[in-house]
């Protein structure tokens, strides 16, 4: 039976401009958290490295980046934890319901608590509910949609729109607090944004799918006790390794990185050596993982808006506009305001195409290649000194990025739902987040390395490499294909 939402006679709900209702309520819980998520995030950078004169912490830029980059990749790397809880023991729309109000929690913990302390407690409930939310809520717009729907791609277009114009007012208005009241007041900002999400999200999960509140695959409550026991074991070892001085805010980026990689070829072998999954739903998941590789290789590069683009941006662009200087955070917002004019035209498009549209792994390719052209066009303004770059350079150099993560991202998000083996629908979901983890953490990694003074190389090296890897794709996609079993 189709696990999409139907009305009438069996015929699929398109009581919302041709998509379910449901679709509504997941774009504006979306929406609000992503308003709280990246408007946190604008200023999380410049909150640790300014000086404490100005309202930050004085960490060294370096340690900065790595504490950015390596919390991007523990928010991914959490949707393990969320698909889990999901899959195990709530369901889908329960666990999305909890992990707003613990992103809550973080924000407001980041706007009262001072120093390090708001920043460990705070990162680390925003990370674990922001992991918790984003894979069962693009889990539960899939679910919405049979397999073959057409309009799915379409629906994750518009899913995408909702997070990109949270992303644009939270940046926009938390940058603009920052700059006028202070670096709390913002996360306060971010705080209210979650608590908008969280009453729209209770008033509208009536309109969800049918099998939004199934556990998957329950776990046996004799094991429960076990999982418990093992989580918080976790969570008391990252405190002592945190206490002793074995983790610090330098070398933060390189212990995550170790950690999301192992958890990646874990996440791989159970999925793969399953009994649950048949013959066709393996050979669609090998099929997952050169994409999964493509979108690695992307948002390796895609992230660094939050490391380096916020620096070059701080000490790079002339951010003068009229005697009026743009705030560092606003750097960002570029990024959501051309997808809000895009994310339409690309919907459209995949709907107009229909079965004539290019295949995944070739809009895969497309999205890595894109995102190193951006690269590239750094080089234009390379070896200048101070403020110089023209604003418009980064409007341009945002404007391809936008495009690159409009060929790659929603359709991520839709693929990992329709590979997915059907007792591994949100954890599969979750593997599309890890690479996302990877990614991220991978920027602020790669971030520590720029240097304002000796930019070429960076940029030269940086994006010739991911076009490098956007051809090679190109060559394996019949290979691919061949792999997804009929899935587009």
């Amino acid at each position: 039976m189709s696990t999409s939402t139907e009305v009438g006679h069996g015929q699929p709900d398109r009581s919302f401009f041709g998509h379910p209702r449901g679709l509504v309520n997941l774009f504006g819980t979306e929406m609000w958290e992503r308003f709280s998520f990246y408007g946190m995030q604008a200023i999380l950078t410049i909150y640790l490295y300014y000086e404490v004169a100005d309202g930050g912490l004085g960490l060294p830029r370096d340690s900065a980046t790595s504490v950015v980059g390596a919390y991007g990749g523990l928010v991914y790397l959490s949707t393990i934890v969320g698909a889990w809880v999901a899959d195990r023991l709530l369901g889908r729309q329960r666990t999305l319901f909890y992990s707003a109000i613990l992103i809550m929690f973080g924000h407001i913990s980041l706007a009262l608590l001072p120093g390090l302390a708001g920043v460990g407690v705070g990162l680390a409930a925003v990370g674990l509910g922001a992991g918790g939310l984003k894979g069962n809520a693009t889990s539960l717009v899939g679910s919405l949609y049979a397999k073959e729907d057409e309009r799915r791609d379409a629906a994750f277009s518009i899913f995408y729109l909702g997070i990109n114009l949270g992303a644009f007012l939270g940046q926009i208005l938390t940058g603009l607090v920052q700059e006028e009241v202070g670096f709390h007041y913002g996360f306060g900002l971010a705080a209210l944004g979650m608590a908008i999400g969280l009453v729209q999200y209770t008033l509208g999960r009536k309109n969800l799918s049918a099998d939004a509140d199934v556990v998957a695959n329950p776990l046996p409550a004799a094991q429960r006790p076990l999982a418990v026991g093992g989580a918080l074991a976790v969570v008391a070892a990252i405190v002592l390794l945190v206490m002793t001085g074995a983790i610090t805010p330098a070398n933060l980026a390189d212990v995550t990185l170790v950690v999301i990689i192992v958890a990646v070829l874990a996440y791989f072998t159970v999925i793969l050596t399953s009994r649950k999954i048949t013959t066709v739903e393996r050979k669609r998941v090998f099929s997952f993982i050169p994409m999964f590789l493509a979108s690695f290789v992307f948002f390796s590069l895609f992230q660094q808006q939050y490391t380096l683009v916020i620096i070059y941006a701080d000490k790079r662009i002339d951010r003068g506009i009229f005697g009026w200087e743009m705030p560092v955070a606003w750097a960002n917002s570029f990024n959501p305001v051309f997808i809000i004019l895009l994310a339409g035209v690309f919907a459209a498009m995949w709907t107009k195409l229909g079965s004539r549209q290019p295949s995944t792994p070739i809009k895969f390719a497309l999205g890595t290649i894109t995102i190193g052209i951006a690269y590239l066009v750094f080089l234009l303004f390379a070896g200048g000194t101070g403020n110089s770059t023209p604003l418009l350079i980064l409007v341009l150099i945002m404007l391809i990025f936008t495009v690159g993560e409009l060929m790659l991202s929603p359709v991520g998000l839709s693929l990992s739902t329709k590979l997915a083996p059907e007792a591994f629908r949100t954890q599969m979901v979750a593997l599309n987040f890890l690479s996302i983890a990877l990614g991220s953490t991978m920027a602020g990694w790669l971030a520590g390395y720029y240097s304002v003074d000796n930019e070429a190389p960076y940029f030269a090296l940086v994006g010739g490499a991911s076009i490098a890897f956007g051809l090679l794709l190109v060559l394996l996609t019949p290979f691919i294909k061949k792999l997804m079993s009929g899935v587009r």
